[in-house]
């Protein structure tokens, strides 16, 4: 009786660490289109049903950077804390229903988000122009 209880501790233990690496919550790694070098860590959080994500480390610029591109309440504020995903709904496989602020322009752009099929420790994230221009970024899930 010992070793079934073992065993299904050990079996629900692994679904769960499973079923967590299948979410986009967490901590995520942001590469820099150009330089291809790591720019930020960003973290994915669950707030009333609903995924948001902000900046929670700059690597290639110092902590007090503002951004200065921003408009309205987030002009001129720090990046670190600051939300730049602003309430992704889950719609099958893939996030969206939100936008994402670029800091370097200032924009907004619809995003969606969904962890890469080949794996799960890669993010996905589209952002899309109004004019249908769009790009796709991989981040990296930073494992503690």
């Amino acid at each position: 009786m010992q070793k079934f209880v073992l065993l299904f501790s050990l079996l629900l233990f692994t679904f769960v660490l499973s079923a967590q690496n299948s979410s986009p919550l967490g901590l995520w790694k942001t590469i820099d289109d150009e330089t291809k070098e790591a720019k930020s860590h960003m973290e994915l959080y669950e707030k009333n049903g609903k995924v948001y994500g902000k900046i929670t480390k700059l690597l290639l610029k110092p902590a007090d950077t503002v951004c200065e591109k921003c408009k309205g309440e987030k002009a001129n504020k720090p990046l670190i804390d600051m939300i730049l995903i602003d309430g992704l709904v889950k719609s099958g496989e893939q996030w969206k229903g939100a936008s994402i602020l670029d800091p370097v322009t200032g924009n907004y752009y619809d995003c969606t988000i969904w962890l890469s099929e080949s794996n799960e420790n890669e993010l996905k994230v589209k952002g899309k122009h109004w004019t249908g221009l769009s790009r796709t970024q991989t981040w990296y899930r930073i494992k503690s």
